[in-house]
């Protein structure tokens, strides 16, 4: 009985995300096609075979529908995997955070329901719709502070300490970097490798030694 209660919300959830890519699929198309303003949410419905009551279950508008649900949960498992043992001196970053991270993201883009092609029909939207860019700037910022959040428990520390805010910024930059070159239509490299192509290139620059001095202006030569 309780097998066949797990597998029944197993099954609703999985048509529930089917029926939700479907309607982005639709919007973001139509977007692309029309811009936002080129097309109703009954011509969407109908594309995508729903009914408006359906569409407005799991959007609010059609600017909703082409952002999409790309703010799942994390997986339990990663996370607990990433919180574990971390061994820090106190009041810095632990030696392990760098290989924790590429571990967590692997762990969740592996988990995630995401589709390549998903990810472009976004950026076919985008790029015809402009004013979706902001909502998208704003969306990742908010992330961006979920990140740092998630790296400050991991270690102890503030999300506000100058470490952790650096951390959570430059991984993220090197993680939107591996993102824009893995769903390009030219791309055929796994993920992991370009991952891990652009963590050992940052790596390479931050291990060079820093030169704090100020800077002397140069005499003009008589």
């Amino acid at each position: 009985m309780e097998n066949s209660a797990i597998n029944d919300g197993g099954l609703r959830e999985r048509k529930r995300a089917q029926t939700r890519a479907a309607i982005s699929a639709v919007a973001r198309s139509l977007t692309a096609q029309r811009g936002l303003n080129g097309f109703t949410v009954e011509e969407a419905c109908e594309q995508a075979g729903i009914s408006r009551r359906t569409f407005f279950n799991y959007f609010h508008t059609k600017e909703d529908a082409v952002i999409g649900s790309f703010s799942d949960e994390l997986p339990e498992e990663a996370l607990e995997a990433f919180h574990r043992n971390p061994a820090r001196a106190i009041g810095t970053i632990s030696d392990s955070l760098l290989s924790a991270l590429r571990r967590f993201t692997l762990a969740v883009l592996e988990r995630s329901t995401v589709s390549p092609s998903e990810i472009r029909q976004l950026i076919a939207a985008v790029t015809a719709e402009p004013q979706l860019l902001g909502r998208l700037t704003r969306e990742g910022e908010v992330r961006e502070r979920q990140f740092a959040e998630l790296i400050a428990a991991r270690e102890g520390l503030t999300a506000d300490h100058p470490e952790i805010i650096m951390a959570a910024a430059v991984f993220g930059a090197v993680t939107k970097k591996t993102s824009k070159q893995f769903f390009s239509e030219e791309n055929t490299e796994p993920y992991r490798e370009l991952l891990d192509q652009n963590l050992k290139a940052a790596r390479a620059l931050f291990a060079q030694p820093l030169d704090t001095n100020p800077v002397e202006p140069q005499k003009d030569q008589p």
